[in-house]
């Protein structure tokens, strides 16, 4: 792939981080499945675990069939490395262990994933590393959340499973003032609606199990950053703890990208006519989705993303009881806590993603117990709704 040509999003999909020559003139990367690699000789060996030349030496602290998939996504996100683990928890917990110490301070947006929630917990409970969550929704409300040991500004945008957006640009002008990192779990959006980082975030998060895999059969995770805070987590956390990617995984993933692009432009579409039809239903108490003109934080939509996304959240109007009838009445769509995938999905955060957060928070992060969350698929629309209004019917 030409170095001195700005190839398209799509192209780079396909194209970016591998050369063909370099791999016996592979069309597709090989899979790389060794755990070790060889030396010519002890000095080479020595210069490799010294740094003083480049070159492989153990699967566990790099690998060609990884290494391609992480100049891939770095390509994508526009920043300059990435690094890719085993989980997207693995991702999370890198980042946020790997660049905090103890006595440090973590501000999160108000609603984040349940283990995520669950980690930061457990580091506040073990380590003395504390955390907030605020709205973020002003400066000075951001302002509000900092404290003098602040560290991180920790988001997820479009938040789940409440789809609240978070104004990127805003958290940076503050953090920036403050000398404050600010990290962004953008796996709802994918590089292809959404990057933190040209508008001034300094790390990003996937679970690319979701979106960047997009076939519901590897679990993986993704940070893309500055070249050297990813080599200071290559060194240390990553390498320390071992939560790595297996080549397989990666190559999954190599596969998956290709056609991102394509995917998501069919999620989004058949998300926005999923919004239309379940705003109308008398059933439905309230939808939440950023690309609906009536969300509140719809302008915020559309100065920091490309499309709407393709999660959604509804209110059942009734009871968890009648939540739980509706989602056990459909019979195309399947009840599974995932996203991202070909499939449409559905779940219910209270008791599956998030039952891990204490219900009075829960509660202050807008998760009630007649929330649904849906993560639409590839499927025809109109086999969708089919199936959702015969459920609410």
């Amino acid at each position: 792939m030409g170095k001195d040509i700005e190839y398209q999003f799509e192209t780079k999909a396909i194209h970016a981080g591998y050369e063909p020559k370099n791999h016996q003139d592979s069309l597709t990367s090989p899979i790389y499945q060794t755990s070790t690699f060889t030396f010519s000789t002890l000095e080479q060996g020595a210069k490799r675990f010294a740094g003083d030349e480049d070159g492989y030496i153990y699967s566990r602290l790099s690998n060609p069939t990884v290494s391609g998939l992480e100049e891939r996504l770095a390509q994508l996100e526009e920043g300059e490395a990435a690094l890719a683990f085993g989980s997207g928890m693995a991702a999370v917990s890198a980042a946020l262990i790997g660049l905090t110490k103890a006595n440090d301070h973590i501000l999160c947006s108000r609603g984040i994933y349940g283990c995520t929630f669950g980690l930061l917990q457990m580091m506040k409970d073990k380590y003395h590393i504390d955390h907030h969550f605020s709205d973020l929704a002003s400066e000075e409300e951001i302002l509000q959340g900092i404290q003098a040991n602040t560290k991180i500004i920790y988001i997820e945008t479009p938040i789940n499973p409440t789809m609240k957006v978070i104004d990127l640009a805003q958290i940076v002008r503050v953090a920036k003032r403050k000398e404050i990192m600010v990290i962004v779990d953008n796996t709802f959006s994918t590089p292809y609606l959404q990057k933190p980082i040209t508008l001034g975030c300094d790390l990003v998060i996937h679970s690319a199990t979701k979106y960047i895999g997009g076939h519901g059969d590897v679990v993986a995770g993704i940070l893309v950053g500055q070249q050297k805070v990813i080599t200071n987590l290559k060194k240390t956390v990553q390498k320390d703890v071992g939560g790595i990617i297996s080549p397989f995984d990666a190559w999954l993933l190599l596969r998956g990208i290709k056609t991102l692009a394509v995917r998501m432009d069919r999620h989004c579409e058949n998300a926005k006519k999923l919004v239309t039809k379940l705003k109308s239903h008398p059933k439905i108490r309230a939808v939440y989705y950023p690309g609906d003109k009536d969300h509140p934080d719809y302008e915020i939509m559309k100065k920091q993303m490309k499309k709407g996304g393709a999660l959604l959240s509804f209110e059942i109007e009734g009871t968890y009881e009648d939540a739980a009838k509706v989602v056990n009445k459909l019979k195309l769509i399947p009840i599974a806590v995932s996203l991202g995938d070909a499939e449409t999905l559905i779940q219910h955060p209270a008791s599956m993603t998030h039952a891990v957060i204490p219900e009075d928070v829960r509660q202050e992060m807008g998760i009630s117990n007649e929330l649904l969350r849906l993560s639409v698929g590839l499927e025809a629309w109109e086999d969708l709704w089919e199936d959702l209004k015969q459920a609410l019917d």
